[in-house]
């Protein structure tokens, strides 16, 4: 896709979505090593449903990324917590 515009507007538009989405991207880790850090306090306690139940919407969050341990390690929590 080309963004053309005289004053350079286009290209400051781009930049500033491609901020947003790293914001986003970055916020939603952080959402990640949260809800894993709570749902490993709760599969201690024997609370495994609501372990699973927190993590998975956030974890279905993304759609790339597989390979990071962070998407390892939540995907292998939820394979316990369902277990």
């Amino acid at each position: 896709m080309r963004i053309a515009h005289p004053d350079g507007e286009g290209q400051r538009v781009f930049v500033k979505v491609d901020d947003v989405a790293a914001r986003i991207a970055a916020e939603a880790q952080d959402r990640l090593r949260a809800a894993m850090s709570l749902a490993r306090l709760w599969q201690q306690q024997g609370k495994r449903a609501e372990a699973y139940e927190l993590l998975a919407p956030i974890y279905g969050w993304f759609t790339e990324g597989f390979d990071t341990a962070d998407l390892q390690d939540a995907e292998a929590l939820l394979e316990k917590l369902q277990g």
